[in-house]
């Protein structure tokens, strides 16, 4: 499969692909009509059910995903993960929800980790740039960065990995990999991502 990479900086391997463009401009479309119906907002908000400090979260409706196969997207590089990393066919990939993030300047996501046994992150939206370190010749820039965690630091093997957002780049990781998103500065702009929560099952 095109843009198929496994990666493997610790423990559990993750997995980075790229959406389609024309994915990314109907997820687009569907966000920005949504964030303009109020009633419809008001009933996909989940920001009370999620963890992340940020101006918004909203699931997508199941209509927009079966019209764009989204869950077929997704299964269609679960499955290939399954294959290289475990060997195994998967029997029944089950999409149990997938929602919109809208972050901008100084939100951000404690760490955390999801239900089910895999998600994932893409990005729809990412402003030019992410602002500066308040010591940006001796320190990593993390402004915006999705950084995943596994374990702690071991000989050999790092405990954490810093991922910065591209336009379309999309994640997989087991659903226990706790991670967390930095606030941003200095920019008005946008950083949209879309995530989601799944459950799997192999055949024997």
């Amino acid at each position: 499969m095109d843009n198929f990479e496994v990666l493997k900086p610790f423990g559990p391997s993750i997995v980075k692909i790229k959406m389609p463009n024309e994915m990314i401009k109907e997820i687009n479309q569907y966000v920005d009509l949504v964030i303009k119906d109020d009633q419809k907002i008001k009933r996909l908000d989940e920001g009370d059910k999620l963890i992340g400090k940020v101006q918004q979260e909203f699931l997508m409706e199941v209509e927009f995903m079966k019209k764009i196969k989204w869950a077929e997207f997704l299964a269609s590089n679960v499955s290939s993960w399954a294959q290289k990393e475990l060997k195994k066919e998967i029997k029944n990939f089950q999409l149990i929800k997938s929602w919109v993030v809208r972050q901008f300047q100084n939100d951000y996501n404690p760490v955390h980790w999801h239900s089910g046994d895999i998600s994932g992150v893409g990005y729809l939206k990412v402003p030019s740039h992410l602002g500066n370190t308040s010591q940006p010749d001796k320190k990593t820039n993390e402004n915006g960065k999705l950084q995943l965690i596994s374990g702690s630091p071991n000989l050999f093997s790092k405990s954490t990995y810093l991922v910065k957002p591209e336009l379309g780049d999309f994640y997989l990781f087991p659903n226990y990999l706790m991670h967390t998103v930095y606030p941003f500065s200095g920019t008005d702009e946008e950083r949209r991502s879309v995530s989601f929560n799944a459950k799997v099952e192999f055949y024997n």
